[in-house]
């Protein structure tokens, strides 16, 4: 009797490591979705033929698959960039710590569906999310600087640009609003679609803004946990540094999409502007002096940088 159960025991430890090896690679996924900040990984796995019973034969299929929904993603989380010089692999690489709250964040993954799939076989799907408060990657990876620091001032020698208005992008039109600003006398309309911007004095906010929209398309713009805006010149305008660190650990520090009706992050008023080109290996996006002396400017009179109310259009 005792033979047997031994017996038992070890085709179920057999058929266990066979559900391991026999995986279904072609429905095998593993994504970074960066329209909703998350990593997912759907594992596969089958029933060995030594399962005594169907009932057995489904828990070692899930068990299977909750095994290569792991592995995934683990190796997809790896690959994520932190910033345009940096993958989270090179961060493990590097430091024990990253390594270990990595670890023990892809363990902590939850499970967002299940289910049986043909042939005996059984799909998990673990997901974690990039940002929050607690178990995020951004908490794992970014690490919190030693101050804060103050956005540049503007480039005096070059006139802010003159935003086109956000229409004209494609994002949804707005209706005219009446927005007091520092530069505009409170009686002069401000459209929502930013139409008004001819108006405003050369250095001088027009006011109203809700956020920033960064146009990449065509470039080939990476998405990255931690972009920084640069000008021509080279000079951060943007970055985490200047951001509250728990802010940026809660909810990121921008939006990625490709499409612009989707940019709720920017708020209902917009500044829409074009990266002229992008650089660090295409993760950060560069925009022109006028540009970003317009961005600035309006920053300080709105504060949506600090808030963190930026989407990079892809």
């Amino acid at each position: 009797m005792k033979r047997m159960k031994k017996f038992r025991h070890l085709l179920g430890v057999m058929g266990l490591m066979m559900a391991l090896l026999v995986m279904s690679a072609a429905s095998a996924l593993a994504a970074a979705n960066w329209d909703s900040a998350v990593v997912t990984a759907e594992g596969t796995g089958v029933a060995p033929p030594t399962a005594y019973n169907s009932v057995q034969a489904r828990m070692l299929a899930r068990r299977a698959a909750i095994v290569d929904a792991y592995r995934q993603l683990a190796e997809h989380i790896k690959g994520v960039n932190v910033d345009a010089d940096t993958t989270v692999e090179n961060m493990m690489v590097t430091s024990d710590v990253v390594r270990t709250h990595v670890s023990a964040l892809v363990q902590g993954a939850r499970i967002v569906d299940e289910k049986v799939i043909a042939e005996g076989g059984y799909s998990v799907t673990l997901q974690v999310s990039m940002f929050g408060a607690s178990n995020s990657l951004a908490s794992a990876v970014i690490e919190r600087p030693l101050v804060k620091e103050a956005f540049p001032s503007v480039v005096v020698t070059v006139e802010p640009s003159v935003p086109r208005p956000a229409a004209e992008y494609g994002f949804p039109s707005l209706p005219s609003t009446t927005i007091p600003s520092t530069s505009l006398p409170s009686t002069q309309p401000v459209h929502g679609n930013g139409s008004s911007a001819a108006a405003a004095p050369a250095g001088r906010a027009i006011g109203g803004y809700t956020g920033l929209i960064v146009d990449c398309r065509g470039l080939g713009l990476k998405p990255v946990m931690s972009p920084v805006i640069k000008n021509v010149e080279g000079t951060p305008i943007y970055g985490y540094k200047n951001l509250d660190y728990d802010k940026v650990i809660s909810n990121g520090m921008a939006g990625y999409t490709t499409d612009i009706t989707r940019a709720a992050r920017a708020g209902s008023n917009p500044l829409v502007v074009k990266a002229v080109s992008l650089d660090n290996h295409n993760g950060n996006p560069v925009l022109s002096l006028a540009d970003a002396n317009r961005v600035l400017i309006e920053n300080g009179a709105t504060g949506f940088l600090d808030n963190a109310s930026v989407v990079f259009l892809r």
